[in-house]
């Protein structure tokens, strides 16, 4: 996937090549395993901080299609991911593939950054796959004050443990477009990424009742007719090169308390 050209949308193989690399054991180090969620690290590229992450996380008390809906619903990301400065949809290409934003807080001192992805996804039976990767749209150049990263490509594979549990498995190889120092690589797979997931998790615990309360039938990822977003033509987009963005260093900087509230785990979901 990652020598791709041409911007197209995934097709059958693009997905189970996904599913083949999310259940993968070749080449992955394991960095933290406990409670029932697994991290490993890939390092592709020492000096530049290139590296893959794969974490897996067993769900107890969640169905495999409310975890599903939570990673589509993008109402309900801006309530319970701390993480996200800015995201929105951009538009639909397919009925089972879009082009969105997402902007995202860094560990301090670093530069927060953002990124352009066209998303695919896939139901299968009990199991759904939810994959990107980096495009540039003409509407949305990089901006001044974030870092535009690019997704060689990201996803989920959420596999179905009967009616009330599954398994999720997060796979990302991205470039943050910048030289990194060590700690973050360390912090984001020991800390941050396990972090994310547990968040995730009470997140799934919390959207049934949240959904009943704000536009319940709303699910345009199950209903492509209740898209409301522009077409967006192929031709308008782009392959996002990492080597045509600007280079930062920051391989020098320390880390710092993060004052963003690190704790804050508890976060209200209304």
């Amino acid at each position: 996937m990652s020598t791709r050209e041409s911007v197209q949308i995934p097709d059958d193989r693009d997905f189970n090549n996904f599913r083949t690399e999310c259940n993968s054991d070749a080449g992955w180090s394991q960095t933290y395993n406990k409670s029932g969620l697994v991290v490993w690290i890939q390092v592709l590229e020492v000096e530049r901080s290139l590296h893959k992450i794969k974490c897996r996380m067993e769900c107890k008390d969640i169905a495999a299609d409310t975890l599903y809906d939570v990673l589509h619903d993008i109402e309900y990301r801006k309530k319970w991911d701390t993480n996200v400065i800015e995201t929105f949809d951009i538009g639909k290409l397919t009925v089972n593939s879009d082009v969105g934003y997402y902007a995202w807080k860094c560990p301090k001192p670093l530069k927060n950054r953002d990124v352009i992805t066209l998303r695919s996804w896939l139901p299968t039976g009990a199991d759904y796959i939810i994959m990107n990767y980096s495009v540039k749209h003409p509407k949305y150049p990089p901006r001044k004050d974030l870092v535009r990263a690019v997704s060689i490509q990201t996803g989920y594979l959420i596999q179905g443990r009967g009616a009330k549990s599954c398994s999720i498995t997060y796979l990302a190889q991205v470039d943050p477009k910048g030289s990194l120092p060590k700690w973050v690589v360390n912090k984001s797979s020991q800390f941050l990424a396990p972090k994310a997931m547990k968040k995730m998790y009470k997140a799934c615990l919390k959207y049934p009742d949240w959904k009943q309360k704000h536009n319940p039938h709303f699910k345009p990822w199950l209903f492509p007719e209740q898209s409301t977003l522009p077409t967006v033509a192929l031709s308008e987009l782009s392959i996002q090169h990492a080597d045509s963005l600007e280079n930062i260093d920051e391989s020098s900087l320390s880390e710092t308390k993060d004052d963003r509230g690190e704790g804050s785990d508890e976060d209200s979901i209304n």
